[in-house]
């Protein structure tokens, strides 16, 4: 397992509406935001979203970014995408829990691992954490998360189901 797991908005918002944002603890122990993503969700709060409020989790901790100079990896990324990247780039063994498509080709491209909300719930029916995951992926989609039909196809055929 990697010592240090960072999680971009995307897959803390999918997940906690999911009413499963428990597996990410499940799953790491701890997770690591920067404070973009903080504000991104407090932002999404202010405009009436239903959003875990961070603090309330003392398994997930804020990070600033200690190398400002990486800020400048896309112009194309929204803040939290480039402050999980930046951060995960600080740090050695990281694991980029991020659901946006160019930021995880990036990421890759940077030698980073990548996982995305999907990927978290994969994980943790391998692991016993829940039973299915056709009811959740069935349910994100729902809740418009965007999921191409190839990529839902192969996320159950890996569930097996």
């Amino acid at each position: 397992m990697p010592e240090v797991v960072i999680s971009n908005t995307s897959p803390i918002f999918y997940l906690h509406r999911l009413r499963r944002l428990d597996l990410l603890q499940k799953l790491y122990q701890e997770i690591i935001v920067p404070k973009a993503v903080v504000a991104e969700l407090e932002a999404g709060r202010r405009q009436g979203e239903d959003v875990p409020e961070i603090d309330s989790y003392e398994w997930i901790k804020i990070r600033a970014i200690r190398s400002p100079q990486i800020l400048g990896l896309s112009t194309d990324f929204g803040p939290g995408e480039t402050e999980v990247l930046a951060l995960a780039l600080e740090e050695s063994d990281s694991l980029v829990i991020i659901d946006e498509k160019l930021a995880r080709k990036i990421a890759r491209l940077r030698g980073l691992r990548v996982t995305g909300t999907a990927g978290v719930l994969l994980k943790a029916k391998q692991e016993g954490h829940i039973l299915a995951v056709k009811p959740f992926i069935d349910r994100l989609q729902e809740i418009h998360f965007h999921l191409s039909d190839n990529v839902r196809t192969l996320i159950l055929s890996i569930a097996e189901e």
